[in-house]
Parts: structure tokens; sequence; C-alpha cells
């Protein structure tokens, strides 16, 4: 026979336990449409403006907006798989986005 105190225990552990898993699932179905998305998208570099880049652009920055110029051969963004390189981008050797980072020409 289990006492009140026990039974108190083995609902909570079970509340507790419930409530893990449901944190779990909704990370999980949270996280797959961000996995989808990045399989659709590539970074492409040259096509950020001032502080609009994603993530990490080169030497001397850290994370996203973080970029110093427009343009900028080292900042990257995401774009639509297929579309970088015909992304206008006015410091690049071709013109367009580049899929690495790249040494600016003058605009």
């Amino acid at each position: 026979m289990t006492t009140p105190s026990q039974s108190f225990l083995t609902r909570r552990t079970a509340t507790a336990a419930g409530l893990a898993l449901a944190i779990g699932a909704a990370l999980g179905i949270a996280a797959a449409p961000i996995a989808a998305q990045a399989a659709e998208n590539e970074k492409c570099f040259g096509v950020a403006l001032k502080g609009k880049n994603d993530c990490k652009a080169g030497a001397g920055t850290t994370c996203a907006g973080t970029s110093k110029v427009d343009y900028q051969g080292n900042a990257w963004t995401m774009v639509p798989k297929g579309t970088c390189e015909k992304t206008v981008s006015k410091t690049s050797p071709t013109g367009h986005g580049q899929l690495n980072e790249f040494k600016e020409v003058k605009a």
C-alpha cells in the first residue's frame, strides 16, 4: 500500500517526465523547419547591406549584423538556393553574389 506522500511523489515524477517529453517534442518540431530552410538556401557572399549580414562576416566581426559596408566580400546572407550568383553585388569581380568570400573591387 502506498502512503499519501509516496503517491504525491509518483504523480510529481510522472508530471515532470511528461513535461520534459512535451518540451522535447516541441523543440524537435520547431527545429524541423529550420533544417528544411537550410537545405533550400545557401550562403551568398557580397550581397548583404551594411549591418544586415547573417552570422560571422570574416575577420574582425562576430555575428549577424556586423558587416561594416554594403556588399562586403566576406559577409554573407542566406538566399534561396540557385539565386546567389544572379543577385547583384556592386563589389564582386563578376558583379553578382559569390558562393565563397572574395576581395572586393571598388564600386
